[in-house]
């Protein structure tokens, strides 16, 4: 029986960390683990009668790191340890906030001790007798100090036999710190008139060069390449903390009249609790007495409040906007919607997409592969009889260059901000393999009831026999179906003006309903078209239209038709365009019939050839399958119960959250609200994360391949390779945070 756990961990410094801890974790037997750089978590599935959890945070602080549980149940009992931070701060925000305050001392540190060494080193009217021992004193302040965090990971790298970031910067930033000694103290650097000229071309340098600002700068730009990672990872996370914070931390429980305000973790499915204007409800819920509108914008991107009333359900953490309202809860603790909602996002974010193993794979040869490479450009630049200096130049250039910390951040934190963008819209990708799906989505079948439409049926048009009056007939109607659940009668009491009483009340499977209405005998149901008379014509008409034609007659004569429809959403033609020009074909499945299905095509602008009607629940799935076999990739949105399977068999399945939880559970892409729209918006996000992957992958792949040669040549300066180095990394996780500015609409 497998067991999981989400694990927090601290002290990785690059993919290559997350990569080895992976490694140590799987070897242990039972064990099953992903662990991602970017969240800086590990989730783990391990079988408890080998292991427990506390063996799993051994083996992770035996590989050099920190770990801590980072599961819900912890996280609840971590907040009510009254040493918690009052703002409710995870372990993770504490150590991110701890790390970016060390990094951001180290930064100002060093950058106020290398900026004199870069200064004199480039401008020769700057120096003077013994400037380079000054210089040097001041390297080696900063390379101790501010180079401790690379030094400390690439000694705790070697203890374990492994190569990482970390021991390319040591070795680049401890070969050019070493020459320049030795230089100083062996060669002609070390004279009290030697003067220097910087140059961005280094192959000419000889004996009496020392690269001390390289020492110093590099460690600088790495440093604040770093700090700036670190604050980016934890803005990037900051919707999944938003959304685990947004639940109540109390609620009013109610009990035999009297209110007692009570901790969210101690309300139970079944009690009662009050939630006032302006509160928070407490947790799913059904409303038992009250009238209201709840304000679900956090969790469903609608800024719309919508009316809630004696029956309705409402979900925690949405806003009681105006009444009082009593709730009886249904779901608590990690079965709430906000629950899994998190869930969701936790698990899209610590999972890794296919793009990102193939990264992986090439970190765990790249490191190496560079350490051959610089040596390679020492000894040929020493063949090439071009003195030891360049060749030194050339070998330190190539293993600060070559650090692909861009590489390794390039997908995760794309990922984290993509996910993190669309749950506060209210759009939940269940995994980052969804987002590369998304790419090759051609087609989409939308089921129409609930998804195109509204679901609820109306009253479209009233249209009486000569001589009987209009209100007088859908009045007679609605007495009659006033005893009635079907959704057709619910639409024609909605419409009437007045119920009257009725009594003598009969109804008969597949014919209709009938009652004594004033005097009169009132039937509802259908009749054949030589029945209809002169309104045979007018009951055609709204067939065809797509409206259902119910006959009433009154004391057995026509008294006229009421045509009952379902709505069409209000958004529902603007997603069908949006569907369109992001290149997808819509097809619509119904179980409707086909005069109906035609008519919402028609009205919404999907082509009529590509209608699916009279279609069984058992059906869908078939025509799922007929597009596959066509050929053709296909999304597929739905919210019932009948539409799970279908939804399962998309390639993409697009489930509304106002739908069942079985549709939802069987979906890939979970939208929060009733909006077609936002399908458009999910499909347009998930292109623009991945899109955003392959331009972080491309810029971080072109950037090594370019410049390590360049380096390799000896025409690449270490003071501007690590600059370069530092930027991309920061290119490509400000590439990522561009994501926090998508809109829906």
């Amino acid at each position: 029986m497998s067991t999981h756990i989400d694990l927090g961990v601290t002290g990785m410094t690059c993919t290559s960390c997350s990569s080895r801890v992976e490694r140590k974790l799987n070897k242990v037997d039972g064990v099953n683990a992903t662990v991602n750089y970017a969240t800086e978590s590990a989730s783990v599935s391990y079988d408890p009668s080998l292991t427990a959890p506390e063996d799993l945070i051994k083996v992770i602080q035996d590989a050099g790191y920190d770990a801590y549980d980072a599961s819900p149940a912890a996280k609840a009992d971590a907040s009510k340890d009254e040493t918690q931070s009052l703002d409710g701060a995870s372990p993770a925000d504490i150590a991110r906030e701890e790390e970016a305050s060390h990094l951001k001392r180290l930064t100002i540190m060093s950058g106020a001790l290398s900026l004199p060494i870069m200064l004199v080193s480039m401008i020769p009217a700057l120096q003077f007798d013994y400037w380079q021992w000054l210089s040097a004193i001041l390297a080696t302040i900063v390379f101790i100090n501010g180079g401790a965090p690379f030094h400390k990971a690439t000694w705790t790298n070697i203890k374990h036999g492994s190569f990482t970031m970390d021991t390319l910067i040591t070795m680049g930033t401890s070969a050019a710190y070493f020459w320049s000694l030795y230089v100083m103290v062996f060669g002609h650097a070390g004279m009290p008139e030697m003067r220097m000229h910087m140059e961005l071309i280094s192959n000419n340098a000889q004996m009496d060069h020392i690269y001390l600002e390289s020492v110093g700068m590099v460690i600088t730009f790495l440093l604040l390449g770093r700090y700036f990672e670190v604050k980016a990872k934890g803005q990037s996370s900051e919707a999944l903390r938003t959304l685990l914070n947004m639940g109540a931390k109390d609620a009013s429980l109610l009990v035999d009249g009297k209110e007692t305000r009570i901790p969210i973790t101690d309300l139970a499915i079944g009690d009662l609790f009050v939630v006032r204007p302006g509160e928070k409800i407490a947790t799913d819920g059904e409303v038992i007495e009250g009238f209201s509108a709840v304000d679900e914008s956090m969790l469903t991107g609608e800024s719309v409040p919508v009316e809630v009333q004696e029956g309705t359900r409402v979900t925690g953490a949405s806003i009681n906007t105006s009444g009082k309202l009593i709730v009886r809860a249904t779901r608590v603790g990690e079965d709430t919607t906000l629950s899994q909602m998190a869930k969701l996002v936790t698990e899209a974010q610590s999972s890794k997409a296919p793009v990102q193993r193939l990264v992986d794979r090439i970190a765990q040869v790249f490191v190496p592969a560079v350490v051959i490479i610089a040596v390679v450009a020492l000894f040929a630049h020493l063949l090439l009889a071009q003195g030891i200096a360049p060749a030194f130049v050339a070998a330190v250039s190539v293993l600060i260059i070559a650090c692909p910390c861009a590489m390794g951040l390039a997908t995760p934190t794309a990922i984290l901000v993509g996910t993190g963008r669309g749950a506060q819209l209210g759009l939940l990708i269940k995994g980052p393999e969804i987002l590369e799906s998304t790419k090759k989505v051609d087609t989409i079948v939308l089921d129409k009831t609930g998804t195109v439409t509204t679901g609820v049926m109306s009253v479209s048009d009233v249209i009486p026999a000569p001589g009987v009056d209009s209100h007088k007939l859908i009045n007679y109607a609605a007495a009659v179906e006033s005893g009635s659940e079907h959704p057709i009668a619910q639409a024609i009491v909605k419409h009437a003006d007045d119920i009257l009483p009725v009594s003598d009340f009969q109804s008969e499977a597949g014919i209709g309903v009938s009652g004594t209405v004033e005097g009169a005998l009132v039937s509802i149901g259908r009749a054949s078209h030589a029945e209809l008379g002169e309104l045979a014509d007018a009951f055609t008409a709204a067939e065809e239209s797509g409206a259902t034609a119910i006959v009433v007659s009154i004391d057995s004569k026509l008294a006229g038709i009421i045509a009952v429809r379902d709505t069409i959403k209000d958004t529902s033609a603007a997603a069908i365009a949006q569907l369109k020009d992001l290149g997808l074909t819509p097809y619509l499945l119904t179980g409707d019939n086909a005069g109906a299905a035609h008519a919402v095509a028609r009205e919404v602008g999907i082509d009529e050839t590509n209608v699916f009607a009279g279609v069984m629940p058992e059906e869908k799935v078939a025509k799922v399958c007929q597009l596959q076999d066509a050929g053709l990739t296909v999304a597929m949105v739905g919210d019932g119960v009948n539409d799970a399977a279908a939804l399962a068999q998309a390639d993409l399945g697009l489930a509304m959250g106002a739908g069942t939880d079985v549709a939802i559970e069987a979906s890939d892409i979970t939208l929060m609200n009733s909006d077609l729209r936002s399908a458009a918006a999910a499909i347009l996000l998930s292109r623009k994360t991945f899109s955003t992957i392959k331009g972080n992958l491309f810029w971080a792949f072109a950037y090594n391949v370019l410049l390590i040669p360049v380096a390799a040549a000896g025409f690449l300066n270490p003071l501007f390779a690590g600059l370069a180095m530092a930027f991309s990394s920061v290119f490509v996780v400000g590439n990522s945070l561009r994501l926090r500015s998508f809109h829906t609409h």
